[in-house]
């Protein structure tokens, strides 16, 4: 993978992810579309990748959406949500060489396991929690991160955890790994 960029949203899923299925991946880079298109044009936009205290810029190509994928995410909300989780799972995998496991499960506090790719149980895996921001600020994605590391902390879950906000108006994704409480 060329280091200046995200991997192709699409290449995402299963046998690489194993936790994403053709459908969900496919799904979930339509959304990352349609969010992506209501500040950006294809093909390519620069995100600011913040992850441990440094700051990577990643080229991400992205197609326009069809209008029947804009139709079909007419939700603002879940369009957000559902393209920040494979554009957030993208920047693991770059920034960490990490893939999606599994979905977690509800009050996880998280959204996905991620790990080594070629683990076969969760056992060494790490909480992902993802949010997306649509049209706000670099402060209202670093107020959601806050939030979200709040969140995660109260998780029913003993393994380890980090928080991925998507901004999407400004490009960026901000990493954070998650101290126990």
């Amino acid at each position: 993978m060329d280091p200046l960029r995200l991997p192709d949203l699409r290449s995402l899923r299963d046998p690489r992810h194993p936790g994403l299925t053709d459908a969900v991946c496919e799904a979930l880079s339509e959304a990352a579309e349609v969010a992506l298109s209501r500040h950006h044009q294809p093909p390519v936009t620069r995100f600011a990748i913040d992850h441990a205290g440094s700051q990577n810029h990643r080229s991400l190509k992205w197609s326009a959406p069809t209008s029947a994928a804009l139709r079909a995410w007419n939700n603002r909300d879940d369009a957000t949500r559902d393209g920040a989780y494979i554009v957030a799972i993208a920047a693991v995998e770059a920034e960490m060489g990490l893939v999606a496991l599994s979905r977690a499960e509800t009050r996880t506090g998280a959204d996905y396991y991620v790990g080594q790719g070629e683990a076969s149980d969760l056992e060494d895996a790490v909480r992902l929690e993802v949010s997306g921001v649509d049209a706000g600020d670099q402060s209202e994605v670093r107020r959601r991160l806050v939030q979200k590391i709040e969140q995660t902390r109260k998780g029913r879950s003993n393994l380890p955890a980090m928080s991925g906000i998507v901004g999407f108006r400004v490009a960026t994704v901000l990493l954070s790994d998650i101290e126990a409480a």
